[in-house]
């Protein structure tokens, strides 16, 4: 298998991508974040110590999606065209799930965009919540599907 970062002698690059086709790219990444019971039914409302959760958590993630190639060094910057946030609620496991999606057209994925958006929105609704509950878990994180480009379509197996 030979790695698209590395060079033939072993040193990290970014990948060249002056070639490649420009296409439409969308990539769907998944999140998760697991608490107390107490604080699952507080942060379920949508308001914590800090005011709106999911409005400031969602904010969050947009804006660190945008940056995502100052965060990571081998990434490119890239003209984003759709970044959206959605959550699901379990209320047996007291968790909050995160899909983000991200969209463009370019000539490179947006799968790293993706999972730092969910990323960065589970990090924010700790940070909304820490006042209450410490013990906050944040995960896992996982691309869910990515669409576009040569290799085209992955969808993770069990999940859509």
């Amino acid at each position: 298998m030979k790695l698209t970062h590395i060079d033939s002698e072993g040193n990290a690059q970014m990948v060249d991508i002056s070639e490649k086709k420009e296409t439409q790219r969308e990539a769907r990444a998944f999140g998760q974040v697991r608490m107390a019971e107490e604080t699952y039914q507080a942060v379920k409302s949508g308001y914590g110590p800090k005011g709106d959760i999911f409005t400031v958590a969602k904010i969050a993630g947009i804006m660190g999606t945008k940056r995502t190639h100052e965060l990571i060094p081998l990434c490119h910057p890239l003209s984003l065209t759709h970044i959206d946030v959605n959550y699901t609620f379990d209320d047996r496991k007291h968790t909050v799930g995160i899909e983000s999606t991200v969209r463009t057209r370019g000539q490179t994925g947006v799968e790293m965009e993706a999972i730092n958006c969910a990323m960065l929105v589970a990090l924010t609704i700790y940070d909304m919540c820490k006042a209450i509950d410490k013990g906050i878990e944040l995960g896992p994180f996982y691309l869910l599907e990515k669409s576009g480009g040569k290799s085209g379509l992955y969808k993770r197996a069990g999940r859509a």
